[in-house]
């Protein structure tokens, strides 16, 4: 059944306000009352399960001003995607522990970047373990919505990412179901490897816009479904028993037409909830950089524009969860 309100879940921690990933985004977030947080993780050289972004770090730590990482700079293909820069799987952990991190988006949120320097890194279980300790600070229920990132590509590093992270949800006391777990990925494969595992969770299949799951690229080639697809009717039949719930890009409910303007809520949501699924959304931020064309104000990309008008259409879809930057206006219009 759909909730009342969503939950309201702190995307990478508070990000509008600190750099990703970082110990005080996650405070942040989970001060100002987010019912979850999220983070993203990746592997490092020795199997450690670390908190990032994206396995390239080059642009979200310091690691560009370390010299003795200079060698480390390298073009990789990632889901099909040629990428230059630094990357996580050719660091050890302590390696990693050594930089600092920085905003991603200095130009849009200078704020935050006012704090650039200061953190190191975090490992998934730093971040398991701040959100247990919140949780009985607070004396209320704190969710870990998790989402393992790149599990084919690190698959064909010899990397078993659903065992490594099911080994640490099984030694933090986050796999039984006691506490609140999310896990969520854009390839359904990790989330029924990890269900193998016997993690107890609620299983979300993320959804691009457009494009189509990497893992099933590289299983089927171009016979792979594309993400439009399984968002069909007949797409969320064949998902039902396989997952819990889907995560749509946000502009698959906005549903903007050529001028930018929305036609939605669509009926993605409704036909979801039809067949038993849960539906969350990514990513509700204020900025007019991240607004459909016609909630901007004024040319400034880092000012905040009509975002209740775009978050009122996501809201009237009946989502059951939403992923927000900034978790003071997420929980307050939410809520």
């Amino acid at each position: 059944m759909p909730r009342r309100r969503p939950l309201v879940i702190g995307h990478r921690g508070a990000p509008g306000y600190r750099p990703e990933h970082t110990r005080s985004s996650y405070d942040l977030a989970l001060e100002l009352g987010v019912d979850a947080v999220e983070p993203d993780v990746v592997v490092t050289k020795d199997r450690v399960l670390v908190v990032r972004h994206e396995n390239e770090i080059g642009s979200t730590t310091d690691v560009a001003a370390h010299p003795e990482f200079a060698d480390r700079r390298t073009t990789k293909t990632i889901d099909g995607a040629e990428i230059t820069g630094w990357f996580t799987e050719d660091f050890t952990w302590a390696e990693l522990a050594t930089l600092r991190c920085r905003e991603r988006l200095p130009q849009l949120r200078p704020g935050s970047a006012s704090f650039d320097g200061e953190q190191p890194p975090l490992r998934l279980r730093d971040v398991l373990d701040i959100v247990r300790l919140a949780s009985l600070d607070q004396g209320r229920e704190i969710g870990v919505v998790l989402e393992i990132k790149h599990a084919t590509y690190f698959a064909g590093l010899g990397v078993d990412v659903a065992g490594l992270v099911a080994a640490e949800l099984q030694a933090s006391g986050w796999a039984d179901g006691a506490l609140p777990l999310v896990l969520e990925s854009f390839e359904s494969t990790v989330l029924m490897q990890l269900r193998e595992h016997g993690i107890r969770g609620s299983y979300i299949y993320l959804f691009e816009a457009a494009g189509r799951p990497y893992d099933l690229v590289a299983a089927l080639g171009r016979n792979a479904p594309t993400y439009p697809s399984l968002a069909t009717p007949a797409g969320l039949d064949g998902l039902v028993g396989v997952v819990d719930g889907i995560s749509l890009d946000k502009r698959m409910i906005l549903a903007p037409d050529r001028l930018g303007r929305p036609t939605g809520p669509a009926p993605i949501v409704a036909e979801a909830h039809a067949r038993g699924l849960r539906v969350f959304t990514w990513t509700c931020r204020p900025e007019n950089s991240f607004l459909l064309p016609s909630f901007r104000h004024g040319r400034d990309k880092s000012a905040l524009g009509d975002y209740e008008a775009e978050w009122q259409v996501i809201a009237d879809a009946g989502v059951d969860g939403v992923f927000v930057d900034h978790p003071d206006l997420g929980t307050a219009f939410f809520r």
